[in-house]
């Protein structure tokens, strides 16, 4: 029978090398894919450790505490011996008490990473397979049971939507995906140019409600030009899922490389993951919307307008109830120096 993926065959790979042993060392199996790096599935000894490990032609490895580890996983050098001369070779290695599916599907998933950037040179390979680790030590901080809230949810599918209009609007898509701060918990979604914009998505059929989740994030002193993206959304059986909304914006980006490869990174820092797709049923719509300009006399609470004993505060709006009106995106982008 074929294996049905990379995460199969590591698997069974990695059931193949069990064993024991008392002398330290690694027993590998090469993966078979078509990506541009050297790869084998392996186990350390004497602890048994599963593991990927990759190679590279010349990489200079940065010191062991700056590797990522942690949430069941770390990265280390790995010395092949005879068997792995002229590579330098790098190993992700399950801890103990990491979760071995969990596991697998990082294995898994790295690999796919690695598989999108043929023709890449070693030192933007090193780069991509640490930068995706790292966007999944992120993901697996947040714990829970590896499926988006359903307000998390929403927002995550309104910035993508915002995204996609900045791309339609003519930002370069690797300068749209690098501006997508949210994932990475920038206090704005979106840093172009000299500023930022904010985005707020609703399900509500009356009032467009909207959470402000600190003091800073509508504070133009801060930021400036600040703009805040109202989203609308309405579920329909017409609509996208989450899956789907991302699986576009894929598509649109298969000739952007880099770009596809920083919107993967983000997707996981948001906390979705591809392996729990089935898991998102909700189709959405989007139905209206508005960019609204954040300046003098915008409804917000700030530092310089609470009293110096409020150290943080987090309230709502309704974005209906504000008579600023609607600039829309190819403004705000022309104003925050993105576009001409």
């Amino acid at each position: 029978m074929a294996l049905q993926s990379k995460k199969d065959e590591l698997l069974v790979a990695w059931r193949a090398l069990a064993g024991n042993s008392d002398v330290e060392g690694w027993r590998t199996i090469p993966v078979t894919h078509g990506g541009p790096c050297h790869l084998l599935a392996g186990r350390h000894f004497p602890g048994n450790e599963e593991a990927l490990l990759v190679g590279f032609t010349s990489v200079r490895v940065p010191p062991v505490d700056q590797l990522p580890q942690g949430q069941g996983f770390f990265v280390s050098s790995a010395a092949l011996g005879e068997d792995g001369a002229n590579r330098v070779w790098i190993a992700l290695r399950r801890q103990s008490a990491g979760s071995l599916d969990l596991f697998a599907m990082m294995a898994d998933d790295v690999v796919s990473t690695l598989e999108g950037f043929r023709g890449a040179d070693d030192g933007k390979l090193f780069h991509i397979f640490l930068a995706r680790i790292k966007a999944w030590q992120d993901f697996m901080r947040r714990g829970g049971d590896r499926v988006l809230g359903p307000e998390v949810e929403v927002g995550l599918f309104g910035e993508l939507e915002i995204l996609r209009d900045i791309i339609s609007a003519g930002l370069p898509a690797t300068v749209a995906v690098e501006a997508w701060q949210g994932p990475l918990d920038g206090i704005q979604d979106f840093m172009v140019g000299t500023g930022a914009i904010e985005v707020k998505s609703t399900v509500s059929p009356s009032g467009f409600p909207a959470t402000v989740g600190s003091l800073d994030q509508l504070d133009d002193s801060l930021t400036r030009p600040l703009f805040l993206a109202g989203v609308r959304l309405a579920m329909t059986a017409s609509g996208r899922t989450l899956p789907e909304q991302v699986g576009e914006l894929r598509n649109t980006l298969r000739e952007e490389i880099t770009a596809l490869g920083i919107l993967n990174s983000r997707l996981l820092h948001a906390g979705f993951l591809d392996a729990a797709a089935e898991r998102y049923t909700r189709r959405f719509s989007r139905v209206g919307g508005k960019v609204l300009h954040v300046s003098d006399g915008f409804p917000r609470l700030t530092r310089a307008n609470v009293a110096i004993e409020i150290r943080r505060a987090r309230y709502e709006i309704d974005l209906d109830l504000i008579s600023t009106g609607d600039v829309g995106i190819e403004h705000a982008l022309r104003e925050l120096g993105g576009i001409q």
